[in-house]
């Protein structure tokens, strides 16, 4: 049986995309903040649970410890920043410091520590990214640039580790809360549920294309 590590695992993509490879038979080691969103999500796919913020080095080591083997790691956790979203004008530095923590020095940190597992497995690792990381939206300069240094990041990944998988996707809008925060429950309303997407990224693990860079759409 394949094993899996999902990161913002109790709600959302993370947890859309759990529920899709539980289905396809993949075993799980889930983890998020909300502790009681993610016990609900671990208890209804059997899978394990290891509630914690992946900022914090002694979580991400507890996470490395509890998939000794491991075929898939989805760097889905992710922050916002300041909302409103601000322009860079008004964008805080501390801010901006808090999401590159999130967003790029947590999912390196959790890449470094697990990567003896997935080479031992010759696995995968998928980055969730954003078209913020490639286009110019005005407010999202300070999300936008986390991104883009995740996609920097996993391309020089993929060329370091040449045995195990490396994509970054972007998989379009998604009726999240995250979405809801940035642009308002109305609007967010519209967009596809991210049970929608989750196929997509099922796809990647079926095809293993050669590491890069993938929008939903390409998925699709």
């Amino acid at each position: 049986m394949k094993h899996a590590l999902i990161t913002g695992a109790s709600r959302g993509l993370g947890l859309a995309l759990a529920r899709a490879l539980a289905a396809d038979g993949w075993s799980l080691t889930l983890t998020a903040r909300g502790t009681a969103d993610l016990h609900a999500a671990a208890t209804e796919l059997g899978a394990t649970a290891i509630p914690g913020d992946v900022t914090d080095p002694e979580h991400r080591e507890r996470l490395a410890q509890a998939v000794p083997e491991l075929d898939l790691l989805v760097n889905n956790a992710s922050g916002l920043g300041p909302v409103p979203l601000p322009a860079l004008a008004e964008l805080p530095v501390d801010g901006l410091r808090a999401l590159l923590e999130s967003n790029v020095l947590a999912p390196l940190g959790l890449i470094q520590a697990t990567l003896p597992a997935l080479r031992k497995r010759q696995g995968a690792i998928i980055n969730i990214s954003s078209d913020a990381a490639v286009e110019a939206y005005e407010g999202w300069g300070g999300y936008g640039a986390t991104k883009a240094a995740l996609e920097q990041l996993s391309h020089v990944l993929a060329a370091e580790e040449p045995e195990v998988a490396v994509w970054w996707v972007d998989p379009g809008e998604m009726r999240t809360r995250m979405l809801a925060d940035a642009i308002g429950a109305d609007e967010a309303a519209q967009a596809d549920p991210p049970d929608m997407v989750a196929p997509a990224l099922l796809s990647l693990l079926a095809r293993r294309p050669a590491s890069g860079r993938f929008t939903r759409g390409e998925l699709a």
